[in-house]
């Protein structure tokens, strides 16, 4: 019950700094890509 319970605490208070890494790793994905067609 313990470790559940850790995980979401854990969750709910980095949730705003995956958010964010999420969006990050999205803005690098996009900025590939674009690089790709535009070299190409």
């Amino acid at each position: 019950m313990a470790d559940p319970n850790n995980r979401y605490s854990f969750w709910t208070k980095y949730k705003r700094f995956a958010t964010t890494e999420i969006l990050l790793y999205v803005i690098m994905i996009v900025g590939i890509i674009l690089g790709i067609i535009i070299f190409s």
